[in-house]
């Protein structure tokens, strides 16, 4: 293990509460463990697992106070549901607190909340990890989304969307429409692949 994980441990230990610092080792384990499966790299993996939360220790209100002060554009989405924001602020401190320019990594963590259209390699990773790693025990599908996630990550979005979807409709909460076009890509990609 190199020394900056080990640096980015400690800082995370002493600024996130304990039970989100073991979200985030988890999260970065079960990205390493499909970057293995699917021969991406671990050490990005890694690093994208690990720093996915790091905006977390804020609220939504200071969150949307520290985008501004930083100039980040927050959209209208974001507004009307601003407990996706950690994921922008979370990409802009992993680069300018602790040090990450990987646009890669940068761009997983700025998406792992809502999803997009397209995601590559390590969106799609980091985005299911932090759905199904082992912590994890609300979502009513896990045990059929932690086997398909070995079998095929698009698929595996697909499924993570659609009952995210189903969640936020049945509770009446606000949806971002970056979740919804995730989803209607992903949908037609596999009604592409279903009709091949």
């Amino acid at each position: 293990m190199d020394s900056q994980i080990l640096a980015i441990r400690e800082k995370l230990k002493d600024k996130l509460d304990p039970m989100r610092y073991e979200h985030s080792i988890s999260v970065s384990y079960t990205c390493m463990n499909l970057a293995m499966r699917y021969g991406y790299d671990m050490d990005k993996a890694e690093l994208a697992g690990l720093l996915h939360d790091c905006a977390k220790r804020y609220t939504d209100q200071i969150i949307i106070q520290k985008c501004a002060k930083h100039k980040l554009e927050l959209t209208e989405d974001e507004r009307q549901a601003p407990a996706v924001l950690h994921a922008k602020y979370g990409a802009w401190m992993a680069c300018n607190k602790f040090g990450i320019s990987d646009p890669e990594i940068l761009n997983a963590i700025a998406c792992h909340t809502t999803g997009k259209p397209d995601m590559k390699w390590l969106d799609l990773i980091l985005y299911i990890a932090d759905y199904i790693e082992p912590r994890r025990y609300k979502a009513a599908n896990l045990a059929e989304m932690r086997k398909l996630a070995y079998v095929n990550l698009e698929d595996t979005a697909y499924e993570i969307l659609s009952s995210t979807l189903t969640y936020l409709k049945g509770k009446g909460s606000y949806i971002d429409s970056m979740t919804l076009k995730a989803y209607s890509y992903y949908q037609a990609l596999r009604s592409t692949q279903e009709g091949e």
